[in-house]
């Protein structure tokens, strides 16, 4: 792995693999939901889709059209706390990823009538997101535990944020969001890092861009964040055949060394069909076909979070039996079994994960953005297999048992129940 901060501020990491003959090639960009205002909500991924409508030098069609005749692919995906544009392609074709994204974070033009184009297909995503319960669950969740606060409301936006944004008030989100010190290049694949040096700094000269006044960058950082759901339910009464659960406590900030222990005790909870979820909720009792956990951490504040899929009839149940193993684990802690399976199961995704160049600059890009650094893959396996029961033990003693969060959606019509449960 090899790193360069250029004068502007801006950071390039890449990763070199000769054994392949692609590459990968991502700008990361320190921006997300977590950084709108009521008002401009859902203008990060707003953006996103807007920055592909055209720059000073090419139309959508020969942004999407230069890549694909060579074979490639590229997209961009918003979070809450970063945005990333990408292209993979041959390792020949390198120069044309790199000249192709840096001019859609240098030159795009968001003109008025695209802005008014691509209104409609954020609002139709919008929909197709409500319209799937067990994609909606997860940010009603986020709602309840978070309150109306950046972390709380949906990277989407809402239909009235979106429906009242103007093409002024997105273009200035761009031009005052998108600056050298805030963005990171990654590179991975059959790549050597002082030509992608080079090819970045031509690339992203244009427009000025590299020129602006010198700002250092900084990871972000956050003080303990408020939450402001704890012991308290969310309920959405629709006609569903299911019923779509999501039940959470708090988990680790970013920042915090515990993660480890932590991702590995939420493998042990629900990370595969050995876990303990999987086990009760589908293998024995038949209660659901989806079942699973999963963390989210952010600068100054984490959830672990366990959603069930269910009949309507099974919701109590279902909930029943995550308490139970949550308690059961703060109590008694996990089997030595149990450990040794969630860290090899923990330890073989990361590696496999990073069996292709995306996944690999995925990997440099996000870590060098909310980290600063960059661990080895070596140095992660290492602190996966150091987590020891009595980390497990602590980190479950202090998150499990506690006053949950409950997002529900389903063909309920007072939640009464539900909080009678989580009381």
């Amino acid at each position: 792995m090899a790193r360069t901060v250029l004068p502007s501020g801006l950071r390039i990491v890449t990763e070199e693999e000769k054994s392949v003959r692609s590459a990968a090639f991502g700008i990361w960009v320190n921006v997300g939901s977590r950084d709108e205002s009521n008002s401009t909500a859902g203008a990060s991924h707003f953006l996103e889709h807007l920055l592909f409508k055209g720059t000073k030098k090419r139309s959508s069609l020969e942004i999407s059209s230069s890549i694909e005749a060579v074979g490639g692919e590229t997209n961009a995906f918003t979070s809450k706390e970063y945005t990333c544009f990408y292209a993979r392609v041959i390792d020949k074709d390198l120069p044309l990823a790199v000249d192709v994204i840096s001019d859609l974070i240098t030159s795009s033009v968001v003109r008025a009538e695209d802005v008014e184009a691509e209104r409609k297909v954020v609002l139709e995503e919008i929909a197709m997101r409500d319209d799937d319960p067990s994609d909606l669950i997860h940010d009603l969740f986020l709602e309840k535990y978070y309150g109306d606060t950046p972390l709380g409301r949906p990277i989407l936006g809402s239909v009235n944020s979106i429906k009242n944004m103007s093409r002024n008030t997105v273009f200035n989100y761009y031009k005052n969001r998108y600056k050298p010190e805030d963005l990171v290049v990654a590179v991975a694949g059959n790549v050597k890092h002082k030509k992608v040096v080079q090819l970045v700094e031509e690339a992203l000269s244009k427009d000025e861009f590299l020129d602006q006044p010198k700002k250092e960058f900084k990871v972000r950082t956050s003080a303990q964040v408020k939450v402001v759901g704890r012991g308290k339910v969310t309920l959405l009464d629709k006609k569903t055949e299911q019923a779509h659960i999501v039940y959470g406590v708090p988990g680790v900030a970013r920042e915090d060394k515990s993660r480890f222990a932590l991702s590995v005790l939420s493998s042990a909870i629900g990370g595969g069909m050995s876990s303990r979820l999987f086990q009760e909720i589908r293998e024995k009792r038949g209660l659901a076909y989806s079942t699973y956990a999963y963390s989210q951490q952010f600068a100054g504040s984490g959830v672990l979070s366990f959603y069930v899929g269910c009949k309507p009839d099974k919701a109590e149940e279902s909930i029943k039996i995550i308490q139970s193993i949550l308690y059961d684990i703060a109590e008694n802690g996990l089997t030595q079994e149990e450990i040794e399976r969630a860290k090899g199961a923990v330890s073989g995704a990361l590696v496999l994960s990073q069996e292709d160049t995306g996944s690999r600059m995925t990997r440099i890009g996000k870590s060098e953005l909310v980290y600063g650094q960059i661990l080895s893959f070596d140095e992660i396996l290492r602190e996966v297999a150091n987590v020891t029961p009595e980390q497990i033990k602590e980190i479950a003693h202090k998150t499990l048992p506690t006053s949950p969060t409950l997002a529900v959606v389903g063909p309920f019509r007072s939640r009464s129940k539900f909080e009678r449960l989580i009381s």
